[in-house]
């Protein structure tokens, strides 16, 4: 038999119509640094960075249609110190910093709703 834990709300974000945190802030620069070589380095052929960003496009949507294909399916998530984790997937924040889950299993007990920290999860997979 299942046991239910208590959930510990997070407090929400300064602007609660908004996105999310600012994104000029240093908590968000500092989880979310510029990875695109082409803005960092002092080349600007625009063949190449067209390029990336078409790569970078192309891997964006194949990533979220892969966050569409999981809403309401059962995720094991594997995370660090061996840690196999069950839950049925909700949704992801804008920034893919944390994932939304609802009853999920641990091996202490039954969370009924969770967030997840994306930097936690090593991988996870679904049945489709």
């Amino acid at each position: 038999m299942s046991t239910f834990v208590t959930v510990l709300r997070l407090p929400r974000g300064p602007d609660p119509n908004g996105r999310g945190f600012d994104p000029n802030s240093p908590r968000f620069i500092a989880l979310s640094p510029t990875t695109i070589s082409a803005s960092t380095e002092t080349r600007t052929d625009p063949v190449e960075i067209g390029e990336e960003q078409r790569a970078r496009s192309a891997l964006r949507e194949s990533f979220l249609r892969t966050l569409i294909a999981m809403t309401n399916k059962q995720v094991q998530f594997h995370m660090y110190e061996r840690v196999n984790v069950e839950a049925k997937f909700g949704a992801s924040d804008i920034d893919v910093l944390n994932f939304q889950v609802s009853e999920l299993q641990t091996p202490i007990g039954v969370q009924k709703e969770a967030l997840l920290r994306c930097q936690d999860v090593i991988s996870y997979s679904f049945d489709l």
